[in-house]
């Protein structure tokens, strides 16, 4: 027996078994990036707009680089972080209560750092969930904690974010074998990729649902500080009986223009902070502690968030502008740069959309526009304001280059 026949035989079932690498199936983003590709080949004097990214367009504050810089000279800062430094946690704890009013966190027992969010996501099922065990979740949405949950295996539940509910779940669809069996109950407010926010009365009702039904919550608040208009920043654990019942998860991906610096934290219910700090014990050594520095220094200045939300705001309300003057029903989120639109069902006279990614493929080819598709609760498009552009002049030229491109159709919705 050949060393590939016997190693192609060695594979966990959890991501194929023997069937691994031998899928030819193309998903969504693949198909997205292979069609941008060929586009641009097929177009070289047209420039693609890419309104699929799903991260900042500006580089961290020059105070958090410079930080950084300082920081990593530092001796004592080479070792292992493992689960965080106490001034990282300190400077989070202060974070929720100055941006949401969350006060009284203990940086010891109700905060712990994480190498971004996706890590703590991936590792909080190992914390609670044994097979037959359910976590709900949200669709469309963030899969990876459902999938780990299913590697352990469990079991995952979706609800539909649905335009007539806001975009909140319907927690009362759920039967009572379900209600049952479910340890966890995922949340991300604001909402990827709807833009959807939550409100003070919905986070009250998970509270006494959790309660009822004896379920933690996890909170995915990885936008929310990004907020606009008269929506103010809101945390689920500012909410009375929160932190009885679950943990947020902050990070400074979005908030702070920090995807790559990979920092977050879980905050709340001390007993889940404790179980995920010994699961990640058991998963990594820590973030670099300079790494940490630089992000206390984000932390204790939230006017960073804000004029980057002031940027976000304003980027939407020209995005929007412009779909509604080529037929699109488009309205401003309250939080997140996510921008989610219905497709239109075809072209007056010509092709007609069977889904989202249809249309969104027809946009990459034909206007060389790129959007992300999500058809799992309707058929929608998500565009992404995080777009490359120096100023303002030049935010407004990508708009209206959008605008002149589709207007070139005429949509039937």
């Amino acid at each position: 027996m050949t060393e590939e026949s016997y190693i192609q035989q060695l594979f966990a079932e959890r991501i194929g078994g023997e069937e691994f690498g031998k899928d030819d199936v193309l998903y969504k983003f693949e198909k997205i990036k292979r069609a941008k590709e060929a586009a641009k080949e097929e177009n070289p004097d047209v420039e693609l707009i890419d309104m699929g990214v799903g991260e900042p367009d500006w580089m961290a504050d020059e105070g958090v680089i410079e930080t950084l810089s300082q920081e990593a000279k530092k001796w004592e800062n080479r070792g292992y972080a493992d689960n965080g430094t106490f001034a990282f946690k300190e400077a989070a704890a202060e974070y929720m209560a100055e941006v949401f009013g969350v006060e009284g966190l203990d940086p010891e027992t109700e905060v712990n750092h994480s190498i971004g969010s996706k890590p703590a996501l991936a590792m909080l099922p190992s914390a609670f969930i044994n097979p037959g065990d359910i976590t709900i979740m949200t669709t469309p949405g963030y899969p990876v904690m459902g999938t780990h949950t299913e590697w352990l295996g469990g079991e995952v539940v979706n609800l539909p974010l649905l335009k007539e509910n806001d975009f909140l779940p319907d927690l009362t669809t759920l039967t009572e074998e379900q209600k049952e069996k479910a340890k966890l109950l995922y949340l991300n407010y604001p909402n990827n990729p709807t833009g959807a926010v939550a409100n003070e009365e919905f986070f009250e009702e998970v509270i006494e649902f959790a309660k009822e039904n004896e379920i933690i919550v996890i909170h995915d608040a990885a936008y929310a500080a990004l907020t606009f208009d008269d929506y103010q920043p809101l945390s689920f654990l500012s909410i009375p009986g929160a932190k009885e019942v679950g943990i947020e998860i902050q990070s400074l991906s979005k908030a702070f223009n920090m995807t790559g610096w990979r920092m977050a934290f879980v905050a709340g219910n001390p007993k889940l902070v404790n179980a995920f700090a010994t699961v990640k014990d058991n998963n990594d050594s820590g973030q670099f502690k300079a790494i940490q520095e630089a992000c206390v220094y984000a932390l204790n200045n939230p006017e960073i968030t804000e004029k980057t939300a002031a940027k976000y705001s304003r980027r939407h309300e020209l995005l929007v502008e412009a779909l509604e003057e080529v037929g699109f029903a488009a309205t401003k989120p309250q939080g997140s740069f996510y921008l989610y639109v219905d497709i239109p069902k075809g072209i007056k006279g010509g092709q007609e959309f069977e889904n989202a990614e249809d249309f969104s493929q027809y946009l990459i080819k034909e206007h060389l526009i790129s959007t992300v598709p999500w058809d799992d609760a309707g058929s929608f498009v998500r565009f992404s304001v995080t777009f490359v552009a120096e100023d303002e002049d030049a935010e407004k030229e990508v708009i209206t280059e959008i605008k002149n491109r589709l207007a070139q159709d005429d949509f039937v919705f």
